[in-house]
């Protein structure tokens, strides 16, 4: 498969919670790639944790460093990297984006509710109606999201190693054919 994929790079996007972090790093070791979240990197450039950048700085500061880290990022080969669920949202990261293949990993909101309900340092969602706010942002997303090269749904039993599995079953008919004379 890492041959097919001639070191491109896996950008995995889609909402929080989804599991692009726990996938991700499934994926890099099956491909024998490096792992990349760029929340972690974020934390560690800005020596910060996202929702300090958030409250002291504001989200527009925050999508910025985004789009730094993710400029750093495409510059190098044979990554698989979790990228924070907003980072469609800025025209200039799809052209870092573009540069490997995006795989979405698409969960219902309840699904993805579930698994946040109690996890405190998601900024977004420290909102009098987390649930409404969760499907306020994915409604907004979605068009963005779908233009993900590989789009992987994900439900209530999968396990993080069933959606890598899928991942990878489903990269060969994403990547460009070479033309054959």
């Amino acid at each position: 498969m890492s041959s097919l994929l001639q070191g491109v790079n896996l950008y995995l996007i889609g909402k929080m919670g989804v599991g692009k972090t726990t996938v991700g790093r499934l994926l890099a070791k099956e491909l024998g790639y490096g792992f990349v979240d760029t929340d972690d990197v974020i934390a560690q450039a800005t020596g910060k944790s996202i929702n300090q950048i958030f409250a002291e700085s504001g989200e527009a500061a925050f999508r910025q460093v985004e789009s730094d880290v993710l400029a750093q990022v495409c510059a190098f080969t044979k990554l698989t990297i979790a990228t924070g669920g907003g980072i469609i949202l800025r025209r200039e990261n799809w052209g870092y984006l573009h540069h490997g293949l995006i795989v979405w990993l698409d969960a219902p909101v309840e699904l993805i509710y579930s698994r946040l309900a109690e996890d405190s340092t998601r900024p977004l969602l420290q909102d009098p109606d987390p649930k409404g706010k969760l499907r306020s942002l994915l409604e907004e997303r979605i068009p963005l999201y779908s233009q993900a090269d590989l789009r992987i749904p994900v439900g209530e039993g999968d396990t993080p190693e069933d959606i890598a599995k899928r991942v990878l079953e489903g990269i060969p008919s994403v990547l460009k054919k070479p033309v054959s004379h």
